[in-house]
């Protein structure tokens, strides 16, 4: 919404939320995500057509057309539990905009969502309201960290609405919006159906790569081969490419895991469980590619981490983002918890209440059912601080200035023997040897490798 405030100044947009915590954080110097580029953007077109605010209804009321931009989350309970996706924030928004809305909208689905929800948000409206209402399917493609850049020079934009006369010229409202800054060839419209399906499938087929190289990883430790050598030769075949070629620890993020698991429930749901199982494997591999991790962890360190201090640097999923929903670290995190090993964390854009919230609803961990865990996981404010004193460091987010850190002086303050885990492979693995580290790396043909 920012960067449709920024390139089309004559349309005004509202971004609206029963939050008030949230909408007063919009309106601050503070933004509550950290998003490289966002906060000048907002800053530059906030009060002027761009606003924040509580007034729901009002707004709109107010509005030609509404994007429903809420979260789907994975559901809990009942039919589909643990893979099918929760609509009911979307559902409850298409009540409302039904319930105040005095005359015809054009109500586009921005969340990720299940292959026809747009036909569940039509019959809501239409049951709800007199008016008539234009269901769009309009599903992002962004990653978080490069999220401004892909919006200011999207590779393409994908816009689905119904293959009718209505349908057709609220597709084209929205076109000439995107129109003011993407070439029109960039902007690929279908039907409803296949624009919803498409943001499933093409989550999918990119977190089916990662899990691919992180699966040939765990043989190129056992072949003495060189992972990133590995990718660096398939991925210069044009037919592959080399994006999301990069081994780690495992993908984390609030869409690869729920989309994966949307699909294959789909699946299942008609008939298809041998491209279900398919699917799932995607999501298996990465599983096992973080339980691998933490394994190795304890094995390298004599088969025991109770009472060892273990440096955490990192817990936001990716770099460049605040990011911690389904992080790699946490996972890793949950299985060194149950070796009561003691960790110090340490994330340039995470904070404590971040980090214990990812704990409590993805992984079930509080400090109530697990009375030591403010004693066994402390944060601290610099990686320095966290490596003093301990027995090993794990990387688990590559941040550029894990790279730059003065090592000799981490070195000097550890434990010994010290041990570093590599978990992205962005640190120079040959030099920390000479240092005197005990050096693991994913899928390096070092010395020690795992």
């Amino acid at each position: 919404m920012a960067v449709i405030a920024l390139k089309c100044p004559k349309v005004k947009v509202t971004v609206v939320d029963i939050s008030e915590a949230q909408i007063a954080a919009w309106n601050s110097p503070n933004l509550p995500i950290y998003e490289p580029g966002l906060q000048e953007i907002v800053e530059k077109v906030r009060g002027k057509n761009l606003f924040f605010s509580t007034a729901v209804g009002e707004t709109i009321n107010e509005s030609d057309v509404i994007f429903v931009s809420v979260n789907t989350p994975t559901k809990t309970s009942g039919i589909g539990a643990g893979f099918a996706s929760n609509i009911k924030n979307v559902e409850l928004c298409a009540r409302q905009i039904a319930e105040v809305s005095t005359g015809p909208k054009i109500v586009v689905e921005k969340s990720t969502v299940p292959v026809r929800t747009a036909d569940s948000i039509k019959r809501v409206l239409k049951s709800a309201s007199s008016h008539e209402f234009q269901v769009l399917s309009n599903p992002e493609f962004l990653a978080e960290g490069t999220a401004i850049t892909d919006l200011l020079n999207p590779s393409r934009v994908l816009i689905g609405g119904e293959q009718t006369p209505g349908g057709l010229k609220a597709i084209e409202t929205l076109v000439n919006v995107y129109a003011n800054w993407v070439p029109k060839e960039q902007i690929i419209t279908t039907n409803l159906w296949s624009s919803e399906l498409s943001k499933l499938v093409a989550n999918a087929m990119l977190a089916q790569r990662v899990s691919s190289i992180n699966s040939i990883s765990a043989l190129c430790e056992q072949t003495d081969a060189d992972v990133d050598e590995i990718a660096r030769a398939v991925g210069s075949d044009v037919r592959i490419g080399n994006k999301f070629l990069k081994a780690s620890v495992g993908y984390g993020g609030s869409c690869f895991q729920k989309d994966i698991l949307n699909l294959v429930y789909i699946c299942e749901s008609f008939g298809l469980p041998e491209v279900a199982a398919y699917w799932q494997g995607v999501v298996s591999i990465n599983d096992y590619q973080k339980r691998r991790f933490a394994h190795k962890i304890v094995q390298s360190m004599f088969n025991t981490v109770t009472g060892k201090k273990i440096a955490i640097f990192g817990f936001a999923f990716k770099k460049d983002t605040g990011d911690t929903r389904e992080t790699a670290a946490a996972f890793v995190m949950k299985d060194l918890l149950a070796e009561q090993a003691k960790m110090s964390v340490y994330d340039p854009k995470v904070t404590r209440e971040q980090m214990l919230t990812e704990f409590k609803y993805t992984l079930n961990i509080t400090p109530e059912n697990t009375p030591k865990l403010n004693e066994l996981i402390v944060t601290v404010d610099n990686a320095a601080e966290a490596a003093k004193g301990a027995h090993a460091i794990a990387v688990m987010t590559e941040w550029d200035e894990f790279a730059a850190l003065d090592f000799k002086a981490i070195y000097d303050s550890m434990a010994k023997p010290a041990f570093i885990f590599d978990g992205r492979n962005i640190l120079p693995h040959a030099k920390l040897e000479e240092i005197g580290f005990e050096v693991y790396a994913i899928g390096k043909p070092h010395a020690k490798v795992f």
